[in-house]
């Protein structure tokens, strides 16, 4: 990564994960909300229900060894290392989520085979395959380079070994976006620390010059849309705007900026792409 784009994101979640966290709970990701969007499971059980839809949907039914690419606060990577009784090891850019997720493995008895590092997702610090199940679940979005992203993403998995991506996107094209479509864009780039996002047909056609067996794509957008609207509803909660506004800086940017991805899921600009693939 660009070394004022990775700050920025770095920035932004040593900032923001704290009040989250507080709010929201460990997974810092969408919730699942039925097939159709219309079930109401209630935030943090809508996000665990993603979790396991994710696993069913990838066709993951067990894993020795898991890199979760993007792990904020440890969220996934201590719920699947505790699921499948597996070693798990979270990157992020965050120095301040990886500090929070060693502290929740340490209590959570889940220390001697999970860990949390630093780490660039486009300039892993691992050898050639060393996982059986590469997890991302939305860090795509923040990669300058999809391709080189998705390319490290195999690199380390094993032969036999399950890619598992759910990311942010945007709508099919052609037809081309149109003025309103990018300036929309533009808006929750800026204030998300997002380079420009790509279709999930575009991450089918980069993932196919991959060795990678059985690339399947799915849509997801319908299924995770209310999220964005329980998200604002917990803001305007008074102790958490109070919150909000003492934080300040980005994470009041942050969010002020909601309505614009629920704007974007309305519309049908944002997407929510899911991709999976077995190493060859």
């Amino acid at each position: 990564m660009t070394s004022t784009l990775s700050q920025r994101i770095q920035q932004f979640y040593d900032a923001s994960s704290g009040l989250w966290e507080q709010v929201w709970g460990e997974h810092m990701h969408h919730g699942y909300y039925g097939a159709t969007g219309r079930l109401r499971p209630g935030g943090c059980q809508a996000q665990v229900d993603l979790i396991e839809e994710l696993l069913a949907w990838g066709q993951v039914k067990s894993a020795q060894h898991i890199l979760d690419v993007g792990c904020g606060i440890g969220g996934s990577s201590l719920y699947l290392a505790d699921k499948f009784g597996s070693a798990a090891t979270g990157i992020t850019l965050s120095p301040v989520q990886a500090a929070r997720g060693t502290a929740r493995s340490q209590g959570l008895g889940l220390s001697d085979r999970t860990s949390f590092q630093v780490a660039d997702a486009l300039q892993m610090p691992f050898a050639e395959a060393s996982f059986d199940l590469v997890w991302s679940l939305e860090s795509g979005e923040h990669m300058p380079d999809k391709a080189q992203f998705l390319q490290e993403c195999c690199r380390v998995l094993k032969p036999g070994g399950t890619l598992l991506l759910a990311t942010w996107c945007h709508r099919r094209c052609p037809p081309d976006l149109s003025v309103s479509e990018q300036r929309l864009l533009a808006k929750i780039y800026r204030v998300y620390h997002l380079p420009a996002v790509i279709s999930i047909e575009d991450y089918e056609a980069l993932a196919a010059q991959l060795p990678l067996a059985g690339v399947t794509t799915a849509d997801w957008s319908e299924a995770v849309a209310p999220f964005w609207e329980d998200v604002i509803a917990s803001a305007l909660n008074p102790a958490v705007l109070w919150q909000i506004l003492r934080a300040g800086g980005p994470t009041l940017q942050g969010a002020l900026a909601l309505r614009l991805m629920a704007q974007g899921y309305r519309q049908g600009l944002i997407r929510y792409g899911l991709l999976r693939g077995t190493r060859v």
